[in-house]
């Protein structure tokens, strides 16, 4: 080909669905992806709405905690001891738990309450007898829809795109979308002794390993590509509102 493509084929996409993982995977990465969003999000909110408040004991303090953790980690080994011994080590919940809240986008969602929900409003609903859960419920979420969405969005991608986590942690049969992508396409890759195998040897080989790989990313990708343009107005607004100011 010079400019424009020759031959149009689908046996990527034919190889891909003929695996009977996928479906599983499917699946999978639904249940994952839907829970670790929704625990997520709950969590980063009401972590921002505490660290916004001024009358938070030890408020700097916790900050400084939270920040503390983006830099230094114990690492792989050390949180994989902690899932075994917790007795997470091959249930779903070693995805979620470990790494529910992320540090920055506690710290986006933080600056999005401090310039954006006046502080008098939620303290004359305290007087006016509001417990800090209800004014939480009742008047910080219905405030911050936009922030929700980037949050939500945010969660969304990281949990659809995470395969090492369960790789690590989690059963072949619970494995998600990315991770049966990834040995399928293994799988597909062969070694050049077994090329001659197949018609027209190794060239022919690589070249059904290229489409299965191209395929791959677009069978991923689709959910997310489908779902973003219903929240992008959110997302632009979210992200600018909880940036920082100047």
């Amino acid at each position: 080909m010079l400019l424009w493509p020759k031959g149009f084929t689908l046996l990527g996409y034919q190889k891909v669905f003929e695996d009977s993982r996928i479906w599983t995977g499917y699946g999978n990465t639904l249940i994952y992806t839907i829970g670790g969003t929704a625990l997520g999000t709950f969590f980063t909110m009401m972590a921002g709405y505490a660290l916004s408040r001024r009358d938070l004991p030890f408020r700097n303090l916790l900050m400084a905690y939270f920040v503390f953790t983006m830099y230094f980690g114990g690492g792989l080994v050390p949180t994989y001891l902690i899932v075994k011994q917790t007795g997470l080590l091959g249930s779903m919940w070693a995805l979620f738990l470990p790494g529910v809240v992320a540090v920055g986008n506690v710290i986006i969602v933080r600056n999005f309450f401090e310039n954006n929900i006046p502080r008098e409003l939620l303290e004359a609903a305290e007087i006016d007898g509001a417990s800090k859960w209800t004014v939480f419920v009742k008047m910080v979420i219905p405030l911050s829809r936009s922030i929700m969405a980037v949050m939500v969005v945010y969660s969304m991608v990281a949990y659809w795109n995470d395969w090492f986590t369960a790789l690590i942690y989690l059963r072949a049969d619970q494995a998600p979308l990315p991770l049966v992508l990834r040995n399928i396409l293994i799988k597909s890759s062969t070694s050049a002794s077994q090329s001659s195998m197949v018609a027209g040897g190794f060239a022919e080989l690589n070249k059904l390993t290229e489409m299965i790989k191209f395929a791959s990313i677009i069978v991923a990708a689709a959910p997310m590509l489908i779902v973003y343009p219903f929240v992008q107005k959110y997302f632009e607004k979210g992200f600018m509102a909880g940036a920082v100011k100047g």
